[in-house]
C-alpha cells in the first residue's frame, strides 16, 4: 500500500487508474478476439471508408510498420479487406468485411460496458467532467 504522498501523486494515480482501465477492456475485448489497439484500428477504418493504411496510420499517430503488422493481425482474423487503391496501386486500401464491421460493433458495446464499470464509482457529472478535463489535458 502508497503512503498517502505517494498515492497522492498524479502520475501514481494516472498509471494505476490506466491499469485498471486497460485491464477492464481487455477482459472486455477478449471474447471478440481482439486487443485494444485492434479495436482502435477498426474504429479508424470504420470511420472513413475506404481509405489507405498510410491514412489510418496518421489518423492514429502510429508508426508505418506497426500499422502493417496491425493490419497484418485483422487481414488473418477476416476482419479486415485489403486492395490496392483504384487511383495508386502503390497504396492498399483497407475496409471493413462483414466479420470486422460486427465485431467492432460488439467490441465497442464491450468497452462501453467496461468504461462503465471503470466509471461506477464518479456520479454521471462527475463522470462527464473527468472525460472532459483529461480530454482538455490530452489536447494540450
Amino acid at each position: 500500500m502508497p503512503t498517502p504522498r505517494v498515492a497522492g501523486r498524479l502520475g501514481y494515480l494516472l498509471k494505476h487508474a490506466q491499469m485498471q482501465y486497460a485491464e477492464l477492456t481487455t477482459e472486455a475485448m477478449r471474447p471478440h478476439g481482439i486487443t485494444g489497439r485492434q479495436c482502435a484500428v477498426l474504429t479508424a477504418i470504420d470511420d472513413q471508408e475506404p481509405q489507405s493504411q498510410q491514412e489510418v496510420a496518421r489518423r492514429l499517430d502510429l508508426d508505418r510498420t506497426t500499422m502493417v503488422a496491425l493490419i497484418d493481425e485483422l487481414e488473418a482474423k477476416g476482419l479486415v479487406s485489403r486492395s490496392p487503391a483504384p487511383d495508386d496501386r502503390r497504396k492498399n486500401v483497407v475496409a471493413l468485411t462483414a466479420l470486422g464491421r460486427g465485431t467492432l460493433t460488439a467490441a465497442l458495446a464491450a468497452t462501453t460496458e467496461a468504461e462503465n464499470t471503470f466509471l461506477a464509482p464518479l456520479s454521471r457529472s462527475d463522470a462527464e467532467a473527468f472525460r472532459r478535463l483529461l480530454a482538455a489535458v490530452v489536447r494540450t
